[in-house]
C-alpha cells in the first residue's frame, strides 16, 4: 500500500499532488516548530525549508520531542531535520541555522515559496516575516501559544489583516525608583539582581532597556532626587571591583549592597511614611551566626521532600550562594577580558552560576525588605520572562496550522478561520473559531504599496533617488528607513552620500511620503550598474498606480471617518430621544405605585473576541433573538443594537 493512500482518501488526490509539490517555509524549530515539522513530513509535503538561529538547551527537552540531551548545545534546524527525516525519509529538507532577518533572504527569497508559516516566540521576528509575506505576496500562516491558550490564523496581502493590524501589548516597564529603592514584589527584586546589579558587576548594563526599566525624563523629584544618589552608589560599587580577587572580595560587596546602601535608604524617612522601611544585612552576622540541631534536621528534612531547585534557601545558603556565584563569574570575567577588554557576561537563565547569583541577589533584596523569596526554579521562570509551555497546546496548534495550509494550498482562504485554543471552566467549547478579519485601513504595514527598486547601491546617492521619485511625479518626498529619516525637504545632510554608505543595501525597506501623504515602500535590490543596461535603475511594479491607488484608498477612509461620525452622531440623537421616552413611559407605569425594588439593568452581549478569559457567554444559541430569549412578564424596553434589557418590576 502506497504511503499517501490513506491521505489521499482523506483530502483527495489532486490535494495531495498540490501539497507534493508546493514549496513550504517554517520560520522556528521550537515547540510549535517540533510539532508543525513532524505533522508536515507526515501530510505530504515534500519541500521544506526550516530556519531557527537557536540552539538546544536542556530546559527544550521536556517539550521539543525532535530533540534529546546528546543535542544539547546543537543547531535546532539541523537537529530538527534530522529527526524529521525518521519520520519520513521522502522529504527534501533544508534547515538552515541562521537569522530570518539576514539579507540573503530578500523579498524575492520569500516570493520562492507558495506558503509560510510562522512558529517563532518574539515580536520583533514576527513582525519582520509579515512584512516579507505582505511585499512578496505569499500567504502566512501565523501562531502563537501561551501555557494552555494558543491561537492560530492567515494573513494574506489585500484580503486579512496582517500582523499589525491590531496593536500589541507593550514589554512590561517597571519605573527606576520603584525597582532600586521601594521594591514591592518579587519581580522588582528579581529585575534588580538581574538588570541592575548584574549589569553593574559584569559589565552587561542594561539601564536602558524598555522591556526592564523605565527611565522616562521629567519624571517626580523623588525619582530624580534617587537617581542622583544610585549614580554615586554605582560608582561606589566600581571602586569596591577594583579590589576583586581579594579575600574579603564578595563580603566587601555584600555589606555595600545590603548594608551601606540601604541605610542611607532607611534615613530618608519621607520615603518610609507609606511603607515599611527596609532591614540592613551585614556579611559576618550573617555567616557568623550557627544554626541549632533542630534547624538543621528540619532543613534535611525539607531537602529530602523537595526538589533541589524548588526548595526556599536560608538566609544563610543564600548568602553561601551569593559568594560563591559572585568568586566563579569573577574569575570568568577576568578570563574573558585577558583575550577581549570589552568582554562582559550576559544572564543566561540556562547558565547555573548567573542564575545562581541572580536568585541569591533577589532573595536577599526581598529579605531586606520583607518580600516574599522564590526558589530557584521560580526565579528561572521569572528572569527568563518564561511562560510555561505545555506540550499538548503546542501539537493542537501545529495540527490546525496543517489544516489551514491545505485550505490555503487548495485555494479555499474563504474557508480559513482565526482559531483560538482556550481554557477555562467557564468555556462552552475548547475551540473557538471566528472569520479571518478584514484588513484594518488605518494599518501602516498592509495599507501601504511595495515596490522593488533595482539599483547599484554602491554608485547610487540619495540625490538620485530623490530623481527617481520625481520622474513619477513624487514631489517634496520624504525618505526614511525603519523610522530614520533619510530625507526631507528640510534635511538634506545625506543627500551627496551613496545608499551603501547610509546601509540601505540589499533587502532594505525604504518608506516614501509624498506632499499628498500619499505612501509607499521601496524594497531595495542592490544590482551591479553594468547590469541594469542604459538605465540607472528598475522597477519592479507600477509606482504611478501605486500612488494612484494610495490615494483612492486615503480617499475612502476619510469617507468612512466621516459616515462614521455622522452614524455616532445620530446616535447620540437617537439615546437623547431615548432615554427621555424611558423616562415618560417609567412615569406613566410608576405612577401611584411604590417600588420597593431598584430598577434592574441587564446587557446581553456576544463576545466577538472568546479567548479574554472573563468575557460574557452569550447562552442563546437556537436562532432565538435575544429581545425574545427574556422570559418575563414585565416591561421590556430594548435599547438600539445595544440590546441592553431594562426589566422593571
Amino acid at each position: 500500500m502506497a504511503r499517501e493512500s490513506h491521505l489521499e482518501a482523506t483530502i483527495g488526490q489532486t490535494l495531495v499532488s498540490t501539497v507534493a509539490g508546493a514549496r513550504v517555509l517554517m520560520v522556528g524549530a521550537g515547540g510549535i516548530g517540533c510539532e508543525l515539522l513532524k505533522n508536515l513530513v507526515m501530510s505530504g509535503f515534500k519541500n521544506i525549508e526550516v530556519i531557527d538561529l537557536d540552539t538546544i538547551d536542556l530546559s527544550n527537552l521536556n517539550r521539543q520531542f525532535l530533540f534529546q540531551k546528546q543535542h544539547i548545545k546543537k543547531s535546532k534546524a539541523h537537529i530538527a531535520k534530522a529527526s524529521a527525516l525518521a519520520f519520513n525519509p521522502n522529504v527534501n529538507i533544508v534547515s538552515r541555522h541562521q537569522n530570518i532577518k539576514e539579507q540573503e533572504f530578500s523579498v524575492d527569497w520569500f516570493r520562492g515559496f507558495d506558503l509560510v508559516m510562522n512558529a517563532l516566540d518574539n515580536l520583533d521576528a514576527r513582525r519582520h516575516v509579515n512584512k516579507m509575506c505582505l511585499a512578496a505576496n505569499v500567504p502566512l500562516v501565523e501562531s502563537g501559544t501561551a501555557g494552555y491558550l494558543g491561537q492560530v490564523t492567515v494573513i494574506q496581502k489585500d484580503k486579512t489583516e496582517c500582523f499589525d493590524c491590531q496593536p500589541k501589548e507593550t514589554p512590561k516597564t517597571f519605573p527606576v525608583c520603584t525597582i532600586r529603592s521601594t521594591p514591592s514584589t518579587p519581580i522588582h527584586c528579581i529585575v534588580w539582581a538581574k538588570s541592575y546589579l548584574f549589569g553593574l558587576l559584569f559589565g552587561n548594563a542594561e539601564d536602558d532597556d524598555d522591556e526592564v526599566l523605565s527611565k522616562e525624563e521629567g519624571g517626580d523629584e523623588e525619582t530624580v532626587n534617587e537617581l542622583v544618589a544610585l549614580a554615586a552608589e554605582s560608582q561606589a560599587l566600581k571602586e569596591i571591583l577594583a579590589s576583586s580577587g581579594s579575600e574579603d572580595f564578595a563580603q566587601r560587596v555584600f555589606d555595600k549592597v545590603f548594608h551601606t546602601d540601604i541605610e542611607r535608604l532607611k534615613k530618608m524617612e519621607d520615603m518610609w511614611k507609606t511603607r515599611k522601611a527596609p532591614t540592613p544585612l551585614r556579611y559576618s552576622e550573617i555567616m557568623g551566626q550557627k544554626g541549632s540541631s533542630s534547624d538543621a534536621m528540619e532543613t534535611s528534612a525539607v531537602e529530602a521532600a523537595t526538589l533541589k531547585d524548588q526548595r526556599v534557601w536560608t538566609l544563610q545558603e543564600t548568602v553561601q550562594v551569593f559568594s560563591e556565584s559572585l568568586e566563579k563569574l569573577n574569575t570568568r570575567l577576568k578570563e574573558m577580558r585577558d583575550s577581549d577588554p570589552e568582554a562582559s557576561i550576559q544572564f543566561d537563565k540556562d547558565d547555573a552560576e548567573t542564575l545562581d547569583f541572580v536568585t541569591a541577589t533577589a532573595n536577599l533584596r526581598a529579605h531586606v525588605y520583607g518580600i516574599e523569596e522564590k526558589s530557584r526554579f521560580q526565579v528561572k521562570a521569572m528572569a527568563g520572562n518564561i511562560i510555561p509551555a505545555i506540550a499538548t497546546t503546542n501539537a493542537i496548534i501545529a495540527g490546525m496550522m496543517v489544516m489551514l495550509a491545505f485550505k490555503i494550498l487548495n485555494k479555499r482562504l474563504e474557508d480559513c478561520k482565526t482559531s483560538y485554543l482556550v481554557y477555562g471552566r467557564h468555556r462552552p467549547q475548547l475551540i473557538v473559531s471566528e472569520p479571518l478579519a478584514k484588513p484594518n485601513p488605518r494599518c501602516y504595514i498592509c495599507r501601504n504599496s511595495y515596490i522593488g527598486l533595482k539599483i547599484d547601491t554602491e554608485k547610487s546617492t540619495v540625490q538620485d533617488l530623490i530623481n527617481l521619485f520625481e520622474e513619477h511625479s513624487l514631489r517634496d518626498v520624504e525618505i526614511q528607513e525603519n523610522g530614520r529619516v533619510i530625507y526631507d525637504p528640510d534635511f538634506e545632510d545625506n543627500v551627496a552620500k551613496t545608499l551603501a554608505s547610509l546601509q540601505l543595501t540589499d533587502g532594505k525597506f525604504v518608506d516614501v511620503v509624498d506632499e499628498d501623504d500619499r505612501k509607499v515602500i521601496v524594497c531595495i535590490k542592490n544590482v551591479d550598474s553594468t547590469a541594469l543596461g542604459n538605465s540607472s535603475y528598475e522597477i519592479e511594479g507600477d509606482i504611478d498606480q501605486a500612488m494612484e491607488q494610495q490615494g483612492i484608498m486615503k480617499q475612502e477612509l476619510k469617507d468612512a471617518e466621516a459616515a462614521a461620525a455622522a452614524h455616532e452622531h445620530q446616535e447620540d440623537t437617537d439615546v437623547v430621544m431615548m432615554d427621555d421616552n424611558k423616562k415618560r413611559k417609567h412615569d406613566e407605569i410608576t405612577e401611584g405605585v411604590e417600588i420597593d425594588a431598584p430598577l434592574k439593568k441587564t446587557t446581553l452581549e456576544g463576545s466577538a473576541h472568546p479567548p479574554a478569559e472573563e468575557a460574557p457567554h452569550d447562552e442563546v444559541g437556537d436562532g432565538t433573538s435575544r429581545a425574545q430569549a427574556v422570559d418575563v412578564d414585565e416591561v421590556i424596553v430594548v435599547d438600539g443594537e445595544t440590546f441592553d434589557v431594562v426589566i422593571l418590576d
